[in-house]
């Protein structure tokens, strides 16, 4: 599949849609199709090829239930079951988690869910991730739904990473292509003084890989800057200094807001992007608000990654390829 604008948009003409781009590198609006009818393999092959040229794609004024949700996700690849959700997802639905469940995830360890949010973006790039991206065989992509959503504020912001790539400079895209990170589950996070229950959670059930710095595309063929600010923590082969100053350089380079664009929902609105060439950043502006945000998420079974040199991405601890 060609990431190729024109081929793009001629898919979407011949399946009576309209993709219109909302930012320069990254994201575009889909109008012109009812996600919960019967998309014919016309449709379905527009909208994959839409996401794969601008890695995030939106539609407004769905009405989807779980059923259509993952009925959709279905066209696309495999759903991921995952075998730990919180009481807010919905039971008889294991491919879907609700958003609505984090809001929990801080109680369970004796903080309020602010305090929770502050230890997890305790840096302004701490909170960019790509979802599970401990994992060896990260997601390939994400559909996420909006059922309820405050009147102003938490907005979802997406930087292309292929883009990022694409943008440094020659020198520097050749030093970063032969390197490889660790990515571990939890590195994000500040820990709380003295005894901290989610620092034990996280040794108890540590996920980790070492992934390439930079990943091939394995149905675009481009090349993807593979960091993200929750999960990287150390290139391989460089001491801490290096690696810190160099991480944060490429994550600096990686949300350029050229690279980005940001999204305000509605009910019924519906995000679908590429985690395989994205990172995204969760609000942090609507615990303040006092108004609920529900949303349901359903990701789509990936690969393990591939370097520039053709080599994989190999696990370190709790995590193997198809297995959740």
């Amino acid at each position: 599949m060609t990431t190729d604008s024109g081929m793009t948009d001629e898919a979407a003409r011949k399946a009576g849609l309209e993709v219109k781009p909302v930012a320069g590198h990254i994201g575009a609006e889909i109008s012109g199709v009812d996600l919960a009818g019967d998309l014919d393999d016309a449709v379905v092959a527009a909208i994959r090829a839409a996401v794969l040229r601008w890695k995030v794609v939106f539609f407004r004024g769905q009405r989807l239930d779980h059923i259509g949700h993952v009925a959709f996700a279905r066209r696309f690849g495999e759903i991921v079951e995952l075998p730990r959700r919180g009481k807010a997802s919905p039971p008889d639905f294991p491919g879907i988690e609700t958003t609505a469940d984090r809001l929990e995830l801080g109680a369970r360890f004796g903080m309020e869910h602010d305090e929770w949010l502050r230890r997890r973006r305790h840096t302004l790039l701490r909170g960019w991730h790509c979802d599970h991206g401990a994992r060896v065989d990260p997601p390939a992509a994400t559909i996420l739904r909006a059922e309820t959503v405050p009147p102003y504020g938490g907005d979802t912001t997406w930087a292309n990473l292929a883009a990022a790539y694409a943008g440094l400079s020659a020198p520097l895209r050749q030093f970063v292509d032969g390197l490889r990170a660790e990515h571990r589950l939890g590195v994000g996070y500040q820990p709380r003084p003295g005894d901290d229950a989610y620092v034990r959670h996280l040794l108890e059930r540590q996920v980790a890989s070492v992934h390439p710095l930079v990943r091939v595309h394995p149905e675009t063929g481009e090349r993807i800057l593979y960091v993200n600010g929750y999960y990287v923590e150390q290139i391989a082969g460089l001491s801490r200094p290096e690696s810190a100053a160099i991480l944060e350089m490429l994550l600096e380079q990686a949300v350029r807001p050229e690279y980005t664009v940001r999204f305000r929902w509605e009910p019924g609105s519906v995000a679908f992007w590429d985690n395989r060439a994205t990172m995204h950043l969760a609000p942090g502006d609507t615990a303040h608000l006092h108004h609920p945000r529900i949303m349901h998420r359903v990701m789509l079974a990936g690969d393990v990654p591939v370097g520039v040199d053709g080599t994989p991405s190999e696990p370190i601890t709790g995590t193997e390829p198809g297995r959740w």
